[in-house]
């Protein structure tokens, strides 16, 4: 082995492709914009660290990355550096007030080509404020789409979007789906973090389904992997086995470093760029762009004189959340609505 092959020399070459943005071939560019939900209504499984640090990846690559912080914790504001205060334009006001996503999304300062919406503790209050909202499951959807066309003409095009949500199936978390064109699951190597997938995966065809047929996972992402222990190494073949080349071949380590990076205002990329947990997500990162982008949404099915999607006696609302609804028999029910209209 010669000195250039090791850890040390791999973490310091790491260091200096960062600060240079010099990281030799080019990330291929998506077809369109990627929109993608990091979802898992597990908490403490990595989604904001994992979108915070896939997206600076992204972008420290040469892809413009716009990431939409849809948790009130606000988690993914502060690791980017983005202030969320009480007092700040953010994604409560986009969702209950319709404020243009233009007006709310900030340019992150250390790392060009990275935009963010952050979230504020408002956003708290925002699943029983959607609740009597006409066509509430797509208010986030039509501001997406609104702002893509925004931001192309003063910035070029995005390349990707990715949304962080909170760790529940609410009203915000399926606005997220009913967003995107694609799923990233991060899925931690532990026991207790396969329980709530099939849960996950059923809301998933759900919204498919009934709300956006785009939809699909296309993407899981192994987190906290200790190599260490057996225990890791069966949930990851595990969901290996099941989900076969969904699954990026990098796992994200655990890393004291990943965790330090949000407290300095910071993703782990510009923290420690030669750290195991950068490394890491710089390669996952890469896997993710080389796969194929997400073929166009068709449409999602006839659309009532106030822009509603119309389903036949579904309820939308995933089970269990705020805006759980009872099916009327015989009724066409719009999407959003809180009264059935009457076949």
């Amino acid at each position: 082995m010669s000195i250039d092959d090791t850890p040390l020399a791999r973490a310091a070459e790491a260091a200096v492709q960062v600060r240079t943005r010099r990281f030799g071939e080019d990330l291929p560019r998506p077809a369109r914009t990627r929109v993608m939900t990091v979802a898992n209504q597990k908490g403490g499984v990595g989604k904001t660290t994992s979108t915070v640090n896939l997206a600076a990846a992204l972008a420290l690559q040469g892809l413009a990355v716009l990431v939409l912080d849809l948790d009130p914790q606000g988690n993914a504001s502060t690791a980017l550096a983005i202030d969320h205060h009480s007092d700040v334009p953010s994604i409560y006001d986009v969702l209950i007030d319709s404020r243009p996503l233009i007006e709310v999304v900030t340019a992150v300062i250390d790392i060009e080509g990275l935009w963010c919406a952050p979230a504020t503790l408002d956003l708290a209050g925002a699943e029983i404020e959607l609740v009597p909202m006409v066509a509430r499951e797509h208010r986030l959807r039509r501001a997406v789409a609104a702002y893509l066309g925004a931001h192309e003409q003063a910035h070029g095009r995005l390349d990707y979007v990715l949304i962080d949500c909170p760790p529940s199936l609410g009203l915000l978390t399926l606005n997220a789906l009913v967003a995107a064109d694609e799923v990233l699951i991060p899925i931690q190597c532990e026991y207790y973090a396969l329980e709530g997938l099939g849960q996950l995966m059923r809301t998933v065809d759900l919204v498919t389904d009934q709300l956006n047929p785009g939809l699909h996972v296309s993407t899981i992402l192994l987190t906290m992997y200790d190599a260490r222990t057996r225990l890791a190494a069966q949930v990851a073949d595990e969901v290996r086995s099941h989900f076969g080349v969904r699954v990026l071949p990098t796992a994200i380590p655990r890393s004291v470093r990943v965790s330090e990076a949000p407290s300095y205002g910071q993703t782990v990329m510009t923290y420690d760029p030669g750290s195991t947990g950068a490394l890491s997500y710089l390669e996952a990162a890469r896997e993710l762009a080389r796969q194929p982008a997400a073929q166009a949404v068709s449409g999602v099915g006839p659309v009532d004189p106030l822009g509603s999607v119309v389903t036949p006696n579904v309820a939308v609302a995933v089970p269990g959340s705020v805006a759980e609804q009872v099916v009327v028999p015989g009724a066409i029910e719009v999407v959003g609505a809180d009264t059935p209209y009457q076949q």
